[in-house]
């Protein structure tokens, strides 16, 4: 498979006028209000301006839309402004994840089921270790937990029938069960057990289809960049992390069929942490595969995936198309990245992230202290607020040599 570089939509003009990109981000699966992404571009991009010797400020948001913020930059005396603003579809994540106990049981089994009964969860298996031990860990956990909570109610119904009736002990046993469950579900905020369950859940019930709601929603989304690409940007680019990286494959390849204006900004793609597979190896997933194989051959945008091998949660290095065995024969993307955690991180940053590894999935938006600002490095805030456009910084980057692009996926249909 061939894959060509990053095409440079850059303006003639650009070296004596301020660089001007809209950001849309799309964040995974995450029922947090969208604020934390602006505190966390904020906190970290202070920190990685401080690094790499640049200026970041941010400022209220200036365009449209629920919720973002302004950026102004200075990087080597070139000044740029960002409009960034966040994709929300956190209300329609709460709303996965407001069944009881007993249904997210339910959810469990149903959930299970659907990747190892259609054998997605072995194919999976052969491409990354990480996302699949995270994916069985919500089950595990959750039975682990159920057991404890029998144990103890056992022990309570056997404790009070000692000592008085049958039905008295039972009634106790009931209670404590209840009880234990309940609060191992009010500490997932520790164990994150019921979250990952939802997550996983979220489009395994379907067979891999998007929920109504997230249709919708994704209509709503790709009307707003329609709209960014009539007005006076250098870039208008897309930044999805984790569930929302498949989410925009959809939403670009949707806006790209529907036709784009002749005259508009570079359009660029930026995936990060992606869990792709995880959706498109499923069997009911033919608008997702679809779309994988049509956005991997467009011209009209540049799409770059970005990835760690340190990110247990993501398939790194994984081509998302390849691997679900979609690639057309003139693929041009993604352009498959490594972060490489181990080394633009410092050896004691790493030291004090490596185990944390739901932290790790997020380190894509956050500081690296060990990046020495060369073209070419993953550096987030200079993609997002920089003075070039996604083509123009890796026009010349070769893939990751160790991506892997087997196609392991059995479910291939896309209709």
């Amino acid at each position: 498979m061939e894959q060509q570089a990053p095409q440079d939509h850059d303006r003639p003009d650009q070296a004596t006028r301020a660089f001007r990109r809209r950001v849309f981000y799309i964040p995974g699966y995450d029922p947090i209000h969208p604020r934390r992404y602006r505190e966390l571009y904020r906190k970290e991009g202070t920190d990685q301006a401080r690094i790499c010797g640049y200026d970041l400020a941010l400022t209220p948001k200036t365009t449209k839309g629920p919720y973002g913020w302004h950026v102004n930059g200075q990087f080597d005396g070139r000044a740029t402004e960002s409009d960034v603003e966040v994709l929300v579809w956190s209300d329609i994540v709460r709303e996965s994840m407001s069944n009881t106990i007993p249904a997210t049981y339910l959810q469990l089994v149903r959930t299970a089921w659907a990747y190892i009964g259609s054998g997605a969860l072995f194919r999976l298996m052969k491409l990354r270790k990480g996302p699949m031990i995270a994916a069985l860990y919500p089950i595990v956990f959750l039975l682990v937990q159920l057991l404890a909570a029998l144990l103890a109610a056992g022990l309570a119904a056997a404790l009070v029938s000692r000592f008085g009736h049958w039905a008295a002990g039972l009634l106790a046993g009931a209670g404590v069960l209840v009880l234990a469950l309940r609060w191992f579900r009010s500490i997932d905020n520790k164990t994150y057990a019921y979250y990952l369950m939802h997550d996983y859940a979220f489009s395994a019930l379907s067979g891999g289809a998007n929920p109504p709601g997230l249709e919708a929603r994704m209509a709503e989304f790709r009307a707003a960049i329609r709209a960014a690409l009539d007005q006076d940007f250098d870039e208008v680019l897309v930044v999805g992390h984790s569930s929302g990286a498949h989410v925009g494959v959809s939403i670009l390849s949707d806006l790209i069929r529907g036709g784009l204006p002749l005259h508009r900004p570079a359009l660029a793609f930026l995936s990060l942490g992606q869990v792709v597979p995880m959706v498109s190896f499923l069997p009911g997933a033919h608008r997702l595969r679809a779309d994988l194989r049509y956005l991997s051959a467009r011209e009209e945008l540049t799409w770059v995936d970005v990835t760690a091998p340190g990110d247990g949660c993501a398939f790194a290095l994984c081509d998302p198309v390849a691997v679900t065995g979609v690639a057309p024969a003139n693929q041009r993307w993604p352009l498959v990245l490594s972060a490489a955690f181990t080394q633009t991180l410092t050896p004691a940053r790493w030291k004090e992230l490596r185990w944390r590894f739901f932290r790790l999935h997020f380190q894509y938006l956050c500081a690296f202290d060990a990046l020495t600002g060369a073209d070419g490095e993953y550096d987030y805030f200079r993609i997002t607020a920089g003075p070039q456009t996604l083509a123009a910084r890796y026009r010349d980057r070769a893939p990751s040599g160790s991506r892997i692009t087997r196609a392991v996926n059995r479910h291939t249909s896309l209709t």
